[in-house]
């Protein structure tokens, strides 16, 4: 499909109603179509796996031909520096999460750019981070308990981050790895008390979150159950 009908497509596809309703949830509307996500995503769906039309789309500039970008990009042929390109050009979480959680996440820089990017001062560039390492734990399941460890030590530095759209993504992160096995779970509930001690107010409310699904009966007992399946093994 040609970058023109595409971007026909995607003009056909906008709402003015979606567009007037992103407000509330904290993304910019100044170069939005509307397009809702079961949308976006049965869009992607026709199109398919194609490098060359994201990076077309990537360069537009409009929040929707983003996420469509992302959607549709190869992850085994994104390069390093297509990540830091994009990485750069983050202006919402719509569209930082949407790159990380669809296609950075499956690339083979996955764990390097998450490191990196969590350690960045831009906002949404931090953001990118958390977001990556939340996602790495949820969909990278041959990885070892020991790739995590590090990231529980960022967690709890950039805990003090006072940011809305920062702290909510390391705290996503410390949800999401404590909740991948019971040893991780452990290792996040000692860590989520320890940054609960901070004077901080961002690093309180991401320790008390945290702390109030990591500690859940629902994720208890799926780890209960789990171990009593191994054990029968």
């Amino acid at each position: 499909m040609r970058i023109s009908e595409v971007i026909l497509e995607l003009r056909r596809l906008g709402d003015p109603a979606v567009v007037s309703g992103m407000k509330r949830f904290g993304l910019p509307t100044g170069n939005a179509l509307g397009i809702s996500a079961p949308k976006l995503r049965s869009f992607a769906k026709r199109i398919g796996r194609d490098q060359d039309l994201s990076l077309k789309l990537w360069h537009t500039g409009a929040m929707d031909a983003r996420v469509l970008a992302a959607l549709i990009g190869d992850p085994q042929k994104v390069t390093e520096r297509q990540m830091e390109r994009w990485v750069k050009d983050f202006d919402s979480w719509g569209v930082c999460d949407a790159c990380c959680g669809v296609l950075f996440v499956y690339s083979p820089y996955a764990l390097e750019a998450a490191f990196r990017w969590a350690c960045s001062e831009r906002e949404f560039v931090k953001r990118a981070g958390f977001v990556m390492m939340a996602e790495i734990a949820i969909h990278l399941k041959t990885l070892g308990d020991r790739e995590f460890l590090p990231m529980l030590k960022l967690i709890r530095r950039e805990s003090v981050d006072e940011r809305n759209f920062v702290r909510k993504a390391v705290n996503w992160a410390l949800r999401q790895i404590g909740k991948r096995n019971n040893r991780l779970n452990r290792l996040c509930i000692g860590e989520a008390k320890r940054i609960q001690a901070s004077s901080s107010r961002s690093a309180r409310w991401i320790a008390n979150d945290a702390l109030r699904e990591l500690q859940s009966a629902p994720v208890q007992r799926r780890f209960q159950k789990l171990e009593k399946k191994s054990r029968t093994r």
